[in-house]
């Protein structure tokens, strides 16, 4: 596990400085299409764990993977993308996200690493296969992306 943990550290490092470097030479609309594309990444694994939780037979081999993903996805520098000049436009839909998550960095950086924790928390108990602790702990992540959709995320 701890070998796990410190190569998440090391792929999330070599992803923030990648992607920061990929985010200064991409154009606002491809910036918005990949978050865009990552969220949809993001909501397939969610749905995946969510649906394999309210089966009659929790699959702990499918639970680490969806749960795995969204901790890679969480871990993966993300912030890059929401570079100036991102918060209008379009890349696959118009972007959802408000204005005011751009002047707000300290809520937003608090945000995140709540995210990022209860992500890899996760990641650590689907690990386990106990369906009753890996239920909790996608609680605790959906709280978590929830405080950030509340605050920051333009409703449909």
């Amino acid at each position: 596990m701890r070998k796990f943990i410190k190569t998440i550290i090391a792929a999330s490092t070599l992803a923030a400085v990648a992607g920061a470097a990929c985010a200064e030479a991409a154009k606002s609309e491809d910036l918005i299409r990949w978050r865009q594309s990552a969220y949809q990444v993001l909501n397939w694994n969610m749905e995946r764990l969510k649906a394999n939780l309210a089966s009659p037979q929790y699959n702990k081999d499918e639970g680490a993977k969806a749960a795995n993903t969204i901790a890679a996805i969480a871990n993966s520098g993300m912030g890059s993308l929401y570079a100036a000049g991102t918060d209008k436009g379009k890349g696959w839909h118009d972007t959802k996200v408000k204005p005011e998550f751009f002047t707000n960095g300290q809520k937003v950086g608090e945000l995140a690493v709540a995210f990022n924790k209860e992500a890899n928390e996760l990641a650590k108990v689907a690990a386990t296969g106990d369906a009753g602790a890996v239920k909790a702990q996608f609680g605790n992540l959906g709280k978590s992306c929830k405080a950030c959709h509340d605050d920051f995320k333009i409703k449909d």
